[in-house]
């Protein structure tokens, strides 16, 4: 009998055994869980779930229908989040890698029971119903209504120093049928069965990791929580009549190109007895045919004489308040730029405050002189260094050499 009972204990240690290695080897197939995630071994916990989050959005089974591929590799991510995330299951498989979670060394086994994945899988399947975790939020409470956007066209003296325009848009108004409601005279909204006057429903999704709920808009009710049976003949059930109207737009001194004008309460009606949204009236500034804007700077060119760059004298220059007059110093080479302080573009925030004008002089080089101005630019050349005058040695001036015939005739004329 004892004999007996030492062969039984024998085949159960060998049976042990045999299981024993039967799962480390099962564990030793299996991928390293940090190259599953791409992550280092010392990587922290937002690392770990970035890493992750990136890989179920790209191998989850509704992302790829009838993919075993995809599904196999969203498991594996999947249990290498649910031991990498948890510090626990972390530090065994550290210690004993797969082992620990096979029913061996570390004991225990995987499980991806407890698990939070409400904030990985909110963002996930909010991509595939259309909601997100944002949504879950959304109610049918006040609503401020959309911004509308308009243009006008304006001078570039205009817009330096303001004025007035008026543009035709189109703006929706209350109903006096229905004063908004939507419904028929002597009738009332219901309210919606499908979600219950609440304006949103919750869809439930079973995820390989458990349930998983999303919020969105009721698509019956579209999120107001009511339902017109019989809409009102006048705006057929929306409430508000559109109409064409004229709006004043007060263009202030400064503004430049681009930018807009923020009318309060003219854009789309809010919802649910929420505001009205905005009218932003973007102003779009015509080119000048002198002036260039740099913020608040203005720059220009004006042409001056050639005797007004050499002796000086007064020069008009145009600005965008008028025409000034301006001395220029003699001897004033051309693109010479000049500043005129205090003669630029109006700052937005305080009009009393502007840019500078900066003037480029160019000076003007006559094309077409009668025969006096000649003589006397020739005159004026000889007092001032006879510039005209051909210079020794320069290239193209030296004398022609005489040929034989023009040594011979030399000669004889000196005879």
């Amino acid at each position: 009998m004892m004999e007996g009972a030492r062969m039984r204990s024998m085949q159960r240690l060998v049976f042990t055994d045999n299981l024993q290695k039967r799962e480390f080897i099962m564990a030793e197939q299996k991928r390293d869980y940090y190259e599953v995630l791409g992550v280092d071994k010392n990587a922290d916990d937002a690392a770990i779930k970035k890493a992750y989050r990136q890989l179920a959005k790209k191998y989850h089974p509704d992302m790829n229908p009838g993919d075993a591929e995809a599904e196999k590799k969203f498991k594996e991510a999947s249990e290498a989040y649910a031991v990498l995330s948890d510090p626990d299951k972390k530090r065994q498989y550290d210690q004993f890698g797969h082992a620990a979670f096979e029913g061996g060394m570390g004991g225990g086994g995987f499980d991806f029971s407890g698990m939070d994945m409400g904030d990985i899988f909110g963002d996930i399947f909010g991509d595939f119903f259309g909601g997100g975790r944002r949504r879950s939020s959304a109610n049918n409470g006040p609503m401020k209504g959309a911004n509308l956007r308009a243009a006008v066209r304006v001078t570039f003296e205009e817009a330096a120093f303001g004025c007035e325009k008026e543009i035709e848009i189109t703006l929706k108004d209350e109903c006096q049928t229905c004063h908004t409601t939507g419904a028929k005279p002597g009738t009332t909204p219901e309210t919606c069965k499908k979600c219950g006057g609440k304006g949103k429903v919750v869809y439930t999704q079973q995820s390989f990791l458990g349930m998983v709920q999303n919020v969105q808009t009721c698509p019956e009710c579209r999120g107001t929580g009511k339902i017109i049976k019989e809409k009102c003949p006048d705006c057929n059930g929306s409430g508000y009549i559109a109409k064409r109207k004229k709006i004043k737009v007060s263009i202030p001194a400064g503004i430049d190109n681009g930018q807009s004008v923020r009318i309060r309460d003219k854009g789309e009606p809010g919802t649910n007895g929420g505001p009205r949204g905005d009218l932003l009236v973007e102003v779009n500034v015509s080119r000048h045919p002198i002036f260039q804007r740099q913020d608040m700077n203005i720059y220009s060119t004006a042409p001056i004489s050639f005797a007004q760059a050499a002796l000086g004298g007064e020069v008009r220059i145009s600005t965008i308040d008028g025409d000034i007059l301006y001395d220029v110093k003699p001897g004033t080479q051309t693109d010479t730029r000049i500043r005129l302080k205090g003669k630029g573009i109006p700052s937005l925030r305080n009009s009393s405050v502007r840019g500078d004008h900066y003037v480029t002089l160019v000076v003007q080089v006559p094309t077409s002189l009668n025969g006096e101005a000649k003589e006397a630019l020739r005159k004026f050349d000889e007092v001032s260094g006879q510039s005209l005058k051909k210079q020794d040695g320069a290239a193209g001036t030296e004398k022609k050499k005489k040929g034989f015939m023009g040594k011979i005739k030399e000669t004889l004329e000196d005879m």
